[in-house]
């Protein structure tokens, strides 16, 4: 089934200059980059993608790490699409815990938890289908991505503008 997932280059992945390496890592997976940029993230923006941790303990420096605090305030965001896309990603990311993740994942290979214990895992990718489609939209604008990967709709507004339906 072709599938669609958002992708994460975090701030310490870019701080480290990773991001050649971790773009190769995923080049495994043959999948096609459908949308690709680099971000600023506003507060707005990481509350919106970690909402649902909002609750947990570790939410504050989740916002913090995502913005950029930390590190370089910078997170490359890509779209991937292709057959099986998630699990593709996924697995070749690894656990989110870099510690349990295998040694030659993205994660186990250069993410590491802080002495504050804040997961530096370098790289996010979308758990399900509904998560991936909440997120890239989220993240893009339908005229970021390259091919029509969800509906769209023009929007009423004073300048023609495409928008996600």
């Amino acid at each position: 089934m072709f599938q669609k997932t958002l992708v994460l280059i975090k701030p310490d992945g870019i701080e480290k200059s990773l991001t050649g390496n971790i773009i190769t890592k995923l080049s495994e997976a043959k999948l096609e980059i459908a949308a690709c940029k680099c971000v600023r993230v506003s507060r707005e923006l990481a509350e919106s993608h970690y909402a649902h941790l909002s609750d947990k303990p570790f939410f504050q420096d989740l916002i913090k790490y995502i913005m950029g605090e930390y590190h370089k305030p910078k997170v490359m965001a890509l779209v991937y699409f292709g057959e099986d896309a998630l699990n593709k990603v996924r697995e070749l990311a690894g656990a989110t815990n870099p510690e349990e993740s295998v040694a030659d994942s993205i994660r186990g290979k250069y993410g590491r938890i802080t002495t504050k214990g804040v997961y530096e895992n370098v790289i996010h990718s979308s758990s399900d289908p509904e998560e991936a489609e909440r997120e890239i939209k989220l993240w893009f604008e339908p005229r970021e991505v390259i091919f029509d990967i969800y509906e769209t709709k023009m929007d009423d507004v004073s300048e023609t503008k495409l928008v996600w339906v």
